[in-house]
């Protein structure tokens, strides 16, 4: 256990907030909805593709994977995998087309030349469902941070300040809006950065920069022994265990694609060039965040004990604090809270933006004022609605917190990859996709992966369950990605088949066109 200062965390923490606050009303625009939602489309390719690593590296990252591979070993290292690898179907198949496409939102590249109304309503349903579940997971992050660095033990108190960050999550946004979050995320991504590489110095410092001696001294702190080296230890127990992580590997490494957050990020470059660009700064950025946390990882176990970690308040999440109040005392504890406490912030702030972007611009814009609404009343729709998503994530953060948050980003991952990754690429690629299979695609893959989810031991039937006391799950996996993404894939086939003859050509060839060459884009 570890003698928090909570006076000096806090201190740290808010100097941060009060720096990128400032930032933020420094840079916000009152503008037009494309300077709102996309920064007018004026940052370059490096400074999105770190805007992108610290919208993507989120408390996920550097709290439940450390503390993933600290317990678990090598199965903890296979999240940081599948994270990195999705960003090469980024790369290689969406990010230019995506861009050269739409505007603002997903929506706009599903509804380009299908029935606009339901395609856009299906999309908004779809962005912010897997927003809310990607958001529950950093307020969890919250939650547990809270208890390990402020000593706050009680469960109204780690409410209250899951409150706080949502609060001043929303701010960000109200100001901000795109331009302002995008500098929150880029100072949150160099500070992250900065802080796993100086952990990683100091760590490699205390075992004579010696990776064999620290490896060796994590498995001897290991109730697995050398086990942690190699595959199994997680997911290699039985028949259901194995199939499971082929689901949950699925669901990294095909989710990333699907992301709304990380979609509409590439409406902040001016051209599809910066885009390919962005996802290149991105990828290269994250390799060497992800190369840190393996050193983290194993470091935290070898120094802590993985009995002294999942005592911890917080559980694995706890592994890289404790890490760092054991390497630099409550200097660099101090420092590991605000880092931590910014990425929460940098990333929700990102996910409120994107699902209430898609609100105002798919719903309220394209769906109730059929294309005719003004930028000023989109606007404020948008900070209307990203109150009520900001006050939906606090509810929800409270209820799963103490999860692991690899673990609930994960099924983030599983619902963007069945809900949205089949119905962008076939209307990418597939001439024939038409508005049935859109729609098709869309539900199908939602509601399969909800249900699944439901009927889970994620909710129910196991100790670590989010509800322990009942049982009634009949779905043997904790990720669904395994059956609910071939099911949106099969969905938006079948519904394109039986859909008849609803493709505009004219709007398809113009499509192809623009994705490709990027004329009139802009």
């Amino acid at each position: 256990m570890i003698n928090a200062n909570p006076v000096l965390n806090m201190s740290i923490f808010g100097v941060f907030v009060l720096l990128t606050l400032y930032m933020v009303y420094r840079v916000s625009s009152s503008g037009t909805a494309t300077d709102y939602f996309a920064a007018g489309g004026r940052f370059t390719g490096a400074q999105n593709g770190i805007a992108l690593s610290g919208d993507f590296l989120s408390a996920a990252s550097f709290l439940g994977i450390a503390g993933a591979i600290a317990v678990h070993g090598y199965d903890g290292f296979l999240y940081s995998i599948g994270f990195l690898v999705g960003w090469l179907v980024n790369l290689l198949l969406v990010a230019e087309l995506l861009r050269n496409t739409g505007r603002f939102t997903m929506g706009d590249v599903l509804s380009f030349r299908m029935r606009q109304r339901p395609v856009r309503a299906a999309a908004a349903v779809s962005t912010l469902v897997i927003s809310f579940v990607y958001m529950i997971a950093q307020m969890a992050g919250a939650g547990s941070l809270v208890a390990l660095l402020l000593d706050v033990h009680s469960s109204g108190g780690q409410a209250l300040v899951i409150g706080g960050v949502g609060l001043v999550m929303i701010v960000y946004v109200l100001v901000g809006g795109m331009k302002g979050t995008t500098w929150v995320q880029i100072i949150k991504a160099a500070m992250l950065m900065l802080c796993a590489a100086m952990m990683t110095v100091f760590l490699m410092g205390k075992f004579g920069f010696s990776l064999t001696s620290l490896l060796q001294h994590a498995a001897e702190q290991n109730p697995l022994g050398d086990r942690i080296f190699s595959p199994g230890a997680k997911y290699g127990q039985s028949e259901v265990t194995k199939l499971d992580f082929v689901s949950l590997s699925l669901a990294l490494v095909l989710g990333v694609a699907g992301l709304p957050h990380v979609l509409m990020r590439f409406y902040t470059v001016p051209n599809a060039l910066q885009a390919r660009r962005s996802v290149v700064w991105a990828t290269c950025t994250m390799a060497l965040f992800y190369l840190c946390t393996l050193v983290i990882g194993y470091g935290a176990g070898a120094v802590n004990g993985t009995e002294a970690i999942l005592a911890a308040p917080g559980g694995e999440n706890s592994a890289a604090p404790l890490l760092a109040y054991r390497v630099g005392g409550t200097v660099l504890l101090g420092v590991v809270a605000a880092v931590a406490f910014a990425t929460i912030l940098a990333v929700v702030a990102g996910l409120t933006l994107t699902a209430s972007a898609s609100f105002a611009h798919d719903v309220y814009a394209n769906i109730m004022k059929r294309g005719k609404a003004d930028p000023d009343s989109e606007v404020r729709v948008a900070r209307m609605t990203a109150l009520v998503i900001g006050a939906a994530s606090i509810l929800g953060g409270i209820l799963v917190n103490g999860q692991n948050i690899a673990f609930l980003v994960a099924l983030a991952f599983a619902f963007a990859a069945s809900a949205n990754l089949s119905t962008l690429l076939f209307s990418l690629f597939w001439r024939r996709f038409n508005t049935r299979g859109t729609l098709w695609g869309i539900y199908g893959g939602l509601i399969s992966c909800l249900v699944l989810v439901i009927f889970s031991p994620v909710l129910s039937g196991s100790p670590d369950s989010i509800m322990p006391g009942v049982d009634f799950a009949w779905f043997p996996l904790s990720n669904p990605g395994i059956v609910s993404i071939p099911i949106s894939f099969l969905c938006g086939y079948i519904g394109t088949l039986l859909g008849g003859g609803q493709v505009s050509e004219k709007r398809t060839a113009e499509m192809e066109v623009r994705a490709l060459t990027g004329i009139g884009s802009s």
